[in-house]
């Protein structure tokens, strides 16, 4: 948990929270001021109905930006937003299956798949084995190229069919290409 101190360490200082005595201003219009008293830089801000806001408090000496402090927040708050929203999140969707799983059942299997990689989520087979069939893991695997062979124009590349144990798995990542 954060004190009180830890956390105004990490807020944008403004107007009179600005305790340094020379800061290099930036006016409103944009263009620079250079290395201004601080006193004279909030007398500019007050005549101008804005506030004196500290923009890199590391530099020597810090940089202040007369704006409206307001309309800043919700300006960053809005490309936030709107970054938030360009974002794709990518899930992992896990098909699990036997080396003895029917032709008909496989193929409901592929349907599922090439949704999951359609909606752009990777897809994860695991072909589980019990008892002794692991004796058998080349039966696996061929479900697995099975599944390659059929979903091949949807997947980027061909995966690396991995055995650990009893269970044979393979990620599929979807094509990039639209």
């Amino acid at each position: 948990m954060q004190t009180n101190n830890q956390q105004q360490q990490f807020r944008i200082r403004i107007n009179h929270y600005i305790r340094v005595p020379q800061v290099r201003l930036i006016l409103s219009d944009g263009s620079n001021a250079g290395i201004v008293a601080t006193y004279d830089a909030l007398k500019l801000a007050k005549e101008e109905g804005l506030d004196l806001i500290e923009i890199n408090p590391k530099g020597f000496p810090p940089v202040c930006k007369i704006a409206d402090y307001g309309k800043m927040v919700y300006e960053e708050k809005k490309k936030e937003k709107a970054a938030k929203k360009n974002q794709v999140v990518q899930e992992l969707k896990e098909l699990v299956f036997r080396p003895n799983t029917d032709t008909n059942d496989l193929n409901h299997k592929i349907e599922q798949a090439k949704g999951f990689l359609s909606e752009g989520n990777k897809v994860k087979l695991t072909v589980k084995f019990r008892g002794r069939e692991v004796t058998h893991s080349e039966l696996g695997k061929e479900k697995l190229e099975y599944f390659v062979q059929q979903l091949q124009t949807l997947i980027a590349d061909k995966p690396q069919i991995s055995l650990e144990g009893k269970i044979m798995w393979a990620i599929l990542s979807p094509n990039r290409q639209k």
